[in-house]
């Protein structure tokens, strides 16, 4: 049962030393309950507030780090959705590759997995780890793939295989990667953890049904291995049934702080139809996956999980923004007019994106509007006739473009007096209220 603040403050020092970052035991309480701060920002907390406030203080859904780096990480979450407070940590992306695909298969994937780079609203994204799958008979040649995999991209790995043997010896060829070894039924667990441990790497456990998943996760764990991930096996459920499970698992860990399943979940996709594959890994990624493996490399797919990843893990307390400044679209020079808008992520790569698609190089002004969109800004006051003029008297606009047009968007035309009054000389045009019209404004109106 989850502790209140009340509850947590009697077992802290009562001193108000403020050196946790917070003024009062209290407040450092309260976030101790929200599961907003760790019991280790408290210099003087005793060893029995340290025992009794560990676990408390623990994400329901636990942490686990992958990576040479330890920069992947996974779980931590602590709400159900998104807007309660915010999600922590996206679902990892695997390609897999089988020592029974051939070689130039293999060195094919394992390049397209290394090369592979979305760029957008100005993240540069990759495919975060390879699964070595074990297919073949040949134990050895499983082990030399997940090295080989392991020295030519970089990145975690997932390593399958049904051989318990085989696993702890491609544990030992890629320590320090800080990989997935997945257990492949619940009789290896126990041979598997110390494995993984010694080699520092974590485990996925799998059961065949959600009981049998609890009771192994919940003996692992007494064991003294808490690195652990939760398998519910593809095979052996539909897509309802693995958004149930999902659903399942992650309510309990949240709502019920039931141990057992606060891990974060690997999903491995079977080898079939694309289509189904996409759609299954959707579910993962709305539905609180954790480690979702994809059958093969295909960069149309990836690009549209990724950007779906990425639209439900940013946080929409926090706008994705750009740094307030002057950008160059194209090559523009000192007479190219100037253009103006938010820094919004995406309204920006949106505007600049049209502008140049134009054919016509040109400044994008682009003021700090704590990165709402055009109409938002506008609404809370942070983007008007005023704001704007200053920003551009802030940065010496006048001394960098000899151009005395600034086109600001259509949806808040109303500001043009205002930013006329505040920049005496300028002809501000409105242009187009949608983006997709620049280039016809621009055609029309500039050219």
């Amino acid at each position: 049962m989850a502790l209140t603040g009340l509850q947590i403050q009697k077992l802290l020092p009562k001193t108000n030393c403020k050196e946790c970052g917070c003024n009062t035991c209290l407040a450092f309480a309260m976030k101790l309950a929200a599961k907003k701060a760790d019991l280790a920002e408290c210099p003087y907390a005793s060893e029995e507030a340290k025992q009794v406030l560990g676990a408390a203080a623990e994400a329901p859904v636990r942490g686990v780090a992958l990576g040479a780096d330890k920069s992947l990480k996974l779980g931590e979450e602590t709400v159900l959705y998104r807007h309660e407070r915010t999600f922590v940590h996206a679902p990892a992306i695997a390609v897999n590759v089988n020592d029974t695909d051939p070689a130039a298969t293999v060195d094919a994937t394992l390049k397209a997995v290394a090369d592979y780079l979305l760029e957008r609203v100005g993240q540069q994204i990759r495919v975060d780890m390879v699964a070595v799958t074990q297919r073949g008979t040949d134990a050895a040649a499983f082990v030399a793939l997940a090295t080989k995999a392991w020295k030519a991209v970089g990145r975690p790995l997932v390593l399958v295989s049904p051989d318990a043997n085989a696993l702890r010896s491609a544990a030992v060829a890629v320590m320090g990667s800080h990989s997935v070894i997945c257990c492949p039924d619940p009789e290896s667990a126990d041979a598997l953890w110390p494995v993984a441990k010694e080699n520092e790497h974590a485990l996925a456990l799998s059961a065949a049904d959600l009981d049998g998943l609890v009771a192994l996760a919940a003996r692992i764990k007494a064991a003294g291995f808490n690195d652990l991930l939760l398998n519910f096996k593809s095979g052996v459920q539909g897509l309802a049934e693995q958004f149930q499970t999902n659903s399942i698992a992650r309510r309990a860990a949240i709502k019920d702080s039931f141990k057992p399943l606060g891990y974060p979940s690997l999903r491995i996709i079977g080898d079939g139809d694309e289509l189904d594959a996409t759609v299954e890994a959707v579910t993962e990624i709305a539905k609180y996956g954790g480690l979702i493996v994809l059958p093969r490399f295909d960069a149309a797919q990836l690009a549209a999980l990724m950007t779906l990843r990425l639209n439900v893990y940013t946080d929409p307390q926090k706008p994705i923004q750009v740094e307030p400044k002057l950008y160059p679209v194209g090559e523009p020079k000192p007479d190219s007019p100037v253009f103006v808008t938010t820094n919004f992520s995406l309204t920006y790569f949106i505007v600049s994106g049209e502008i140049e698609n134009s054919g016509t190089s040109a400044w994008l002004l682009v003021p700090e509007c704590e990165g709402m969109s055009v109409l938002t800004a506008w609404a809370a006051g942070k983007f008007s006739g005023g704001s704007i003029a200053k920003f551009a008297r802030e940065i010496g606009l006048e001394s960098q473009v000899s151009a005395r047009r600034i086109v600001i968007p259509g949806y808040v035309a109303q500001i043009s007096g205002e930013l006329e009054e505040g920049l005496p000389g300028w002809e501000v045009l409105v242009g187009p209220a949608e983006a997709a019209d620049l280039e016809s404004f621009i055609k029309a109106r500039l050219n």
